[in-house]
């Protein structure tokens, strides 16, 4: 749609009073419109039919199976015993997920307040790229790498079963350090420079103004990067399913074997499985629980950047 004016006498191309603006339909615009229109919605109506996939074989099987049996059961045996407790693959899930973060967040903090801060130039263009890289790099190296590598290390140091949990916390921790540093130096990037500089006015050390002024003004932006960065480690597949090991038993150990939500579907869809079967239905059910657990992540991280948002003039 375009605007169509007058101009007065003078020539200095006001509009006239007494003319009214004529809208002009522009085909190509409405076109531009509805094609950009139709890609914004494709994510929303992506998730909406993976949801619908995912409840349409998940209410099936919650009628064979009680809910309440399970997300409370501490077995998961489907195809011995039968029994559908999802509690170890949830306990299996936060526990690497947890420590994962533990290592992967203070690193990445650490990195993003060093380029942002501290690094002179020439570093910061050494180091930004080498970040982008570890994040550009498929899970499945890193699955190898924990094998080959970090396994062996364990098994020596600790004597850690070859496949272990500390495997995935480690390599996971690794993996998502690019996150935090990336979108943590992004929210320390924004916070205006004259908060930094009236910092330093009032007689404050570079390492004061950081710790007193530019992270809490930033803090929605770090606290948006670390519950990324646990929604990441929260769906990793990759790492535990080549190095955490199968334990489905409810167990704390974390040098022990152990396995998670999205590696028991990995390794269940991998083999010949009955469609229509308990057992085929109870993959949908344990990836239902999974994407609400990742929803559940994203919601608090929306409500915490809205309540901690800083807005600057």
């Amino acid at each position: 749609m375009r605007a169509v004016g007058g101009a007065n006498a003078d020539g200095t191309g006001a509009p006239l009073a007494s003319l009214e603006a004529k809208w002009v339909w522009q085909p190509g615009e409405t076109l531009v419109r509805t094609l950009l229109f139709i890609a914004a919605a494709f994510a929303i109506i992506a998730t909406f039919a993976i949801v619908f996939a995912l409840l349409l074989d998940t209410v099936i099987f919650f009628g064979r199976v009680s809910p309440l049996d399970f997300y409370t059961g501490t077995k998961w045996s489907p195809v011995i015993d039968g029994l559908y407790g999802v509690l170890p693959l949830i306990a299996g899930t936060l526990l690497i997920a947890g420590g994962a973060v533990v290592i992967g967040i203070p690193l990445g903090l650490s990195a993003a307040i060093f380029l942002r801060e501290y690094a002179p130039a020439r570093v910061r263009e050494i180091l930004k790229p080498v970040l982008e890289v570890l994040a550009g790099i498929p899970s499945i190296v890193f699955g190898f790498f924990a094998l080959l590598l970090v396994s062996p290390t364990l098994k020596a140091w600790f004597g850690a079963d070859y496949f272990n949990a500390t495997n995935a916390i480690i390599v996971i921790g690794i993996m998502v350090i690019p996150i935090v540093s990336s979108l943590s130096e992004d929210a320390l990037t924004a916070v205006p420079t004259d908060l930094r500089d009236g910092a330093f006015a009032l007689g404050a050390t570079r390492f004061e103004a950081m710790g007193r002024v530019v992270i809490p003004a930033a803090f929605s932006g770090i606290m948006a990067s670390f519950l990324l960065a646990f929604s990441r480690a929260v769906g990793e597949t990759m790492v535990v399913l080549i190095a955490a090991g199968e334990n489905v038993n409810l167990t704390f150990d974390v040098l022990g074997p152990m396995s998670t939500l999205a590696g028991d579907i990995a390794r269940k869809a991998t083999g010949d499985l009955p469609v229509g079967s308990d057992l085929y239905r109870s993959l949908f059910a344990v990836g239902f629980t999974l994407f609400v657990i990742t929803l559940l992540i994203n919601l608090t991280s929306d409500i915490l950047r809205h309540r901690f948002r800083e807005a600057y003039d």
